[in-house]
């Protein structure tokens, strides 16, 4: 199939000619308006609304954007009714009532409007779907383990993390930083809220909020925590 050349200013027949070899879909004057494209009427010069035209002595290409108007056109009219428009100086007018009626083949798009239209369509047609959500294992959705803890905090407080993980007292604790532990879980499957435990080693131990920040940001095991960290940061002004 031969490439279709596009003019300047395209019938509504050419555009969608244009654009479905573009696309490889149907195109009509419904789906153009739906995607934003803005059709223009040739005005020849009338002395009756000289106004309108200024200096345009032949006439001037007018937009057709007016919602009212554009609705109409896109629920199938069998002619075109502009009611507000553009003057020859692209300032907006609303036209004596009820408006100028003009035959749907007088209709036209700009070519680099179209062409905008398709590069955004193939953009998006080219971009790789989203990557699908992996479920976190279910201990994960809790809370982190023992070794993660000490990964991502360990170093930064001043007291033995490790021993004080292992007592589960205070902070460290069912009602502190640990999940609760079910029936079937035993001390040594313990896991921690991080969010909870960075609170707190920053309020009872003084850590610092800039490491504790640095720790979301570069360990990957804290990424799915990192938001629910921000916003705790944000309620309580920090």
């Amino acid at each position: 199939m031969s490439l279709i050349d596009l003019p300047f200013r395209a019938t509504t027949g050419e555009a969608c000619a244009w654009l479905a070899q573009q696309t490889a879909t149907p195109w009509t004057l419904a789906r153009l308006l739906e995607h934003g494209l803005t059709p223009w009427v040739w005005l020849d010069y009338d002395s009756a609304h000289a106004e309108l035209f200024g200096d345009a002595n032949g006439g001037y290409a007018a937009p057709v954007f007016f919602e009212g108007d554009v609705a109409r056109l896109a629920a199938g009219s069998d002619d075109v009714l502009i009611t507000l428009t553009k003057d020859a100086y692209k300032i907006p007018v609303r036209l004596p009532a009820p408006g100028f009626r003009r035959p749907l083949d007088a209709l036209r798009f700009q070519k680099k409007d179209l062409e905008r239209l398709a590069g955004k369509l193939k953009h998006e047609a080219a971009a790789p779907p989203p990557a699908p959500i992996t479920p976190a294992p279910a201990e994960s959705q809790y809370g982190i383990g023992k070794a993660e803890v000490l990964a991502a905090f360990g170093h930064l407080a001043r007291l033995d993390l490790d021993k004080s993980l292992d007592q589960a007292i205070g902070l460290f604790g069912d009602d502190g930083a640990r999940v609760k532990a079910s029936a079937r879980k035993s001390k040594r499957n313990a896991v921690w809220n991080p969010v909870t435990l960075a609170l707190g080693l920053h309020d009872a131990y003084r850590v610092p909020l800039g490491p504790l920040k640095r720790a979301f940001k570069t360990h990957e095991f804290l990424q799915a925590w990192e938001a629910d960290w921000e916003q705790s940061l944000r309620l309580l002004g920090k």
